[in-house]
């Protein structure tokens, strides 16, 4: 049976009861397993993880997209990350034998269903992407709900996939395919956000920085705390581990301390073992050093795993 993983991100961080009455609608699907739900205050915006059989996730994406649409008002919404939807950002993502063939069609059927039954303007990105020049979630997500509300019906560029060309409450969605990617964030000590932006320019794979990574800087509710917020879509040209050490070192070059880090939502277990590795100065850690991942590699079937590991 083919497995994949969708990631929906919502705008919304701060009312844990919208929170959870959208993460329930993910959680009645039969067959498709809410994996995750990470919330953050000052982006004000919920990254969900879900995954199973293909029509299970579909079923479940959907139901997040009503469920968000109907409980979030983008007209409402303040949040330092850029968004411009209540559903803002749909991706799927193929998990061992799927193909990226698969996520692309269900992004594209999730996609006509979310513009056609729920009246939301969808923009299709990623490898889903039908327009070259929307392959980017930042160039889809550009000028945020605000710039949207203004141009979607004028300009021709901003010409929604599927869907009206009208902006309501619910806003717009970026459903998309790609491969995993794991999203992170360092925090500094220091609250001159400047110094947070400088470091994000610094890395980023559009500034000449590493390659695979989008970074911005942030301002927090901590006090004295600013964040380099990172995904890093090319694991394979970037690890975690990598970009952690290139901000340590842009920090230090600014003489300023890192706090601690958060990881958003999941990220695959070979790059958490990568990150092992490299924080324990190990040539490699392979699965089958791990306890409970050699034991579920031999075992092959989870539910045959005791429950405490389960």
């Amino acid at each position: 049976m083919e497995f994949v993983e969708c990631v929906p991100n919502i705008s919304e961080g701060q009312r844990p009861s919208v929170i959870e009455a959208i993460a329930a609608a993910a959680r009645a699907v039969p067959g498709a397993r809410l994996l995750d739900v990470h919330s953050d205050r000052d982006h004000n915006r919920s990254v969900l993880t879900i995954a199973g059989p293909p029509d299970a996730v579909a079923s479940a994406a959907f139901g997040v997209a009503e469920a968000a649409v109907r409980l979030i008002d983008m007209r409402l919404h303040r949040g330092v990350h850029p968004r411009m939807g209540a559903l803002d950002v749909l991706p799927f993502v193929p998990l061992g034998g799927a193909s990226m063939e698969l996520c692309v069609d269900l992004a594209h059927r999730a996609g006509e269903r979310i513009g056609c039954d729920l009246g939301i303007p969808v923009y299709f990105y990623g490898e889903a992407a039908i327009r070259p020049e929307r392959r980017l979630l930042v160039e889809v997500r550009r000028g945020e709900y605000e710039k949207l509300l203004t141009r979607i019906g004028t300009d021709p560029s901003r010409a929604p996939d599927v869907g009206p060309s009208v902006v309501g409450p619910g806003g717009a969605t970026a459903v998309g395919a790609r491969r995993p990617l794991v999203a992170f964030n360092v925090h500094l000590r220091t609250d001159n956000v400047a110094i947070a932006r400088a470091i994000a320019r610094a890395i980023r794979a559009s500034n000449g920085g590493l390659p695979g990574v989008q970074a911005l800087g942030f301002t927090t509710s901590h006090p004295g705390l600013v964040q380099v917020s990172m995904n890093l879509f090319d694991l394979r040209a970037t690890s975690v581990a990598a970009a952690v050490a290139r901000v340590a070192e842009e920090a230090g070059a600014r003489g300023v301390e890192l706090a601690h880090s958060e990881l958003v939502g999941l990220m695959p277990a070979e790059e958490a073992l990568r990150a092992a590795a490299a924080a324990l100065d190990l040539p490699s850690l392979a699965r089958s050093q791990v306890l409970e991942l050699a034991l579920s590699d031999q075992l092959a079937l989870p539910d045959q795993l005791p429950d405490q590991w389960k």
